[in-house]
């Protein structure tokens, strides 16, 4: 068992058993290209402000680079005796270059090293998480594009409502998706600031220059207080909140997919290279991926509770209880990452009945509110059209007719304003063309939101 670097206070070794437990090398190691980016910044400064001269930086970061493709290259040993991967780093780059790889450590800590590393990977997934997420806006742009026509009945309570364009029920989707990518740019933008240099908590006595890390490293600049820079763990639970709406969203799309594959709604068609089959019953094709997705939206949940549960009673500044921030986060951007790279290709082949999703959109007497509309454009008051309507609907039921099928006289049995045009206006496509309303269902209200919607690929993509 190799000597801690900071067994100089205690007089006993460290327990074996109270090692494995305070270990976080098995997880933390994936750190490992983010820790010694910032080791190989700090060395620099350390060197620009004389704190270890030139030749000392670069035969660390000489020895630093080898660490990395050793590290890379799958010839690095990790163990538990190194503890943590800051500590790993260290000591191979000591093996490498003698004592002088003990000077890296001037004037910074392992708990400003740290909340770097998490940012900086948390900086690096957020922008892999909004490359996805275009993608899957994209994908959802070209099946609006291509399916503008098609009519789909569209839900209340799960109970028909109102006609629509299908390419208005995924731009729907495409707006939720919008807001996630935003929600993580803005997370970003908030969190970009480097904790390097504040040391174990107090900041340093050695004249270093946070500014320059900061900006070797890709920072807006150096966070403000030392306390706050090694105990903010904020972007850590704002990234899990993040992805934890993202993945609501990808539970509700999936839910639907599940719904409307199966035969008794019979809209759509799941590519099946994105379905599996039952042991046992040889008819089934079942939506195994969506369901997947919808389970472990759960799990993401989870994280995020399990993340605010371990910040919500920590005195300042770090303890290490924050050494649990890293398994939910990175549970979280395996989960959530793998989800959004496989529905965009699912959603891409997926085919559409649309005979059944217009046959459907008819069901339910879903242009009841046009019929509503019509009366009052006639001079009716909206409530007692909306009563009329209701009692129209009603007779409609009863004789076991879609209200396009009764007749002039038996509507005029509710409403005597009725005259012979109201067909014009409860036909389905009439109903979907008349919504023109800004962000309405009409093809012309839908080619507005796509092209929107392309501006604001075309601006980020």
């Amino acid at each position: 068992m190799s000597e801690k670097p900071w067994a100089g206070r205690f007089s006993l070794p460290t327990d074996k058993f109270v090692e494995e437990f305070n270990a976080s090398i098995g997880f933390d190691k994936r750190l490992y290209k983010f820790d010694i980016k910032g080791s190989m910044a700090h060395a620099r400064m350390l060197a620009r402000q004389s704190i270890i001269t030139e030749d000392e930086a670069r035969i660390i970061i000489s020895g630093l680079e080898k660490v990395l493709e050793e590290i890379e290259s799958g010839r690095f040993t990790f163990s538990e005796d190194d503890e943590d991967i800051h500590m790993a780093v260290e000591k191979r780059l000591t093996e490498i270059v003698g004592p002088v790889g003990g000077k890296l450590h001037t004037a910074r800590s392992r708990n400003d090293q740290v909340a770097l590393d998490v940012r900086m990977y948390v900086i690096e997934e957020a922008e892999t998480a909004k490359a996805y997420i275009l993608n899957l806006q994209t994908v959802l742009v070209e099946k609006a594009i291509n399916n503008l026509g098609v009519i789909m009945p569209g839900f209340t309570h799960l109970q028909t409502g109102q006609p629509i364009l299908y390419s208005h029920y995924l731009m729907a989707y495409f707006q939720m998706f919008k807001r996630d990518f935003l929600r993580i740019n803005d997370m970003v933008m908030r969190m970009n600031y480097s904790p390097l240099g504040a040391a174990a908590m107090a900041g340093t006595t050695f004249p270093i220059d946070r500014t320059f890390t900061a900006s070797e490293l890709g920072f807006y600049g150096p966070t403000e207080n030392s306390v706050d820079s090694v105990s903010d763990r904020d972007f850590t639970i704002e990234f899990l909140s993040a992805l934890s709406i993202c993945m609501m969203h990808l539970s509700r799309f999936s839910e639907e997919l599940i719904l409307f594959s199966n035969p008794d709604f019979g809209f759509i068609n799941l590519s099946d290279d994105y379905c599996t089959g039952s042991s046992i019953m040889p008819q089934k094709k079942n939506p195994d991926i969506p369901e997947l997705i919808r389970g472990k939206t759960g799990r993401v949940y989870g994280n995020l509770m399990a993340m605010l549960t371990i910040m919500k009673g920590l005195p300042l500044a770090y303890n290490k209880d924050m050494q649990e921030d890293k398994e939910p986060l990175f549970d979280s951007v395996d989960t959530v990452l793998a989800s959004l790279k496989i529905f965009a290709p699912m959603i891409t082949k997926i085919t559409v009945n649309e005979d059944k999703m217009r046959e459907a959109a008819g069901r339910g007497y879903s242009t009841a509110t046009d019929l509503a509309d019509y009366l009052v454009r006639k001079g009716l008051p909206f409530r007692q059209a909306h009563h009329a309507v209701g009692k129209t609907v009603a007779y409609a039921i009863e004789m076991d007719k879609k209200l396009e099928e009764l007749s002039l006289e038996e509507m005029r049995r509710f409403s005597s304003i009725i005259d012979e045009d109201v067909f014009k206006y409860i036909s389905l496509d009439a109903s979907v063309n008349s919504r023109n309303s800004y962000g309405g269902t009409s093809a012309e209200s839908v080619m507005t939101q796509i092209k929107l919607a392309q501006g604001f690929l075309n601006e980020n993509l």
